[in-house]
């Protein structure tokens, strides 16, 4: 509708000269075609627009008598140029009509997103591992384990507000770690099956204190683990993070 609108733009205004608006003639002769009761509305370099004793018509400037085409300013060059321009819009609308621009194609693989562009809010906090690990192979990341008591330890608490809460711990993580928050609560319900499968992963990977946070490979591998709240914010958070990985 856009392209539309740009072609008829320019085939009505381009080149326009200064509107004549409710100029009259008794009789006005264009061509072959005789109007009378004539009303101008809009002059434009090609075209007079007017309404006249059986409704609205337009017409030619080149088809208007030469004392009315100098009434009127008419340009010959300036037409020709002008019904040039509108020609090849006309054939430029049709073919879009014809053949519409093929839509872009869809996005696949993995889609990178700048740090700078990262907020904290960003990041998703998985519960189970399982689709974590899978989504880590597809999109060869890390995944970093939680072991948390959102509602009730005041550790856990705390370094999530410094550090895992942050936009700098978010714009590093988000193309680096599938994260998998692993919930021990006392005042927020959780489901029975959700409940067994954090308690079996306490077990499976000897968790005896909270917090506690623990980085895998894509295949579950553990590559190291920082238990207890660490003071230094993100920045030390990260390079511990990087440490484990390049051992």
């Amino acid at each position: 509708m856009m392209r539309l609108a740009i072609y008829i733009t320019l085939a009505c205004f381009v080149g326009g000269l200064a509107v004549r608006a409710d100029e009259q003639f008794p009789v006005l002769k264009a061509g072959s075609e005789t109007y009378s009761n004539v009303t101008v509305t809009s002059v434009s370099a090609t075209d007079i627009y007017f309404t006249h004793a059986g409704g609205m018509a337009n017409a030619k400037l080149k088809n208007l008598s030469p004392d009315l085409q100098k009434h009127f300013h008419f340009d010959p060059k300036q037409a020709q140029t002008v019904e040039l321009q509108q020609a090849e819009n006309k054939v430029k609308y049709h073919e879009e009509l014809l053949h519409p621009s093929a839509p872009p194609p869809p996005v696949t693989g993995i889609v990178k997103v700048r740090p700078s562009d990262v907020r904290a809010a960003d990041l998703v906090w998985r519960t189970d591992l399982p689709g974590a690990l899978k989504q880590a192979r597809s999109d060869e990341k890390l995944v970093l384990l939680d072991f948390t008591g959102s509602d009730w330890c005041p550790w856990c608490i705390k370094f999530d507000q410094e550090v895992l809460s942050t936009d700098r711990f978010a714009s590093y993580a988000l193309n680096r770690l599938e994260l998998v928050k692993l919930d021990f609560p006392r005042h927020t319900p959780l489901s029975d099956d959700l409940k067994q499968a954090n308690e079996a992963l306490v077990k499976k990977f000897k968790v005896d204190d909270i917090p506690t946070y623990v980085l895998l490979d894509a295949n579950g591998r553990e590559l190291g683990r920082q238990v207890g709240y660490v003071a230094g914010g993100p920045d030390k958070f990260i390079v511990k993070l990087d440490g484990f990985n390049r051992h």
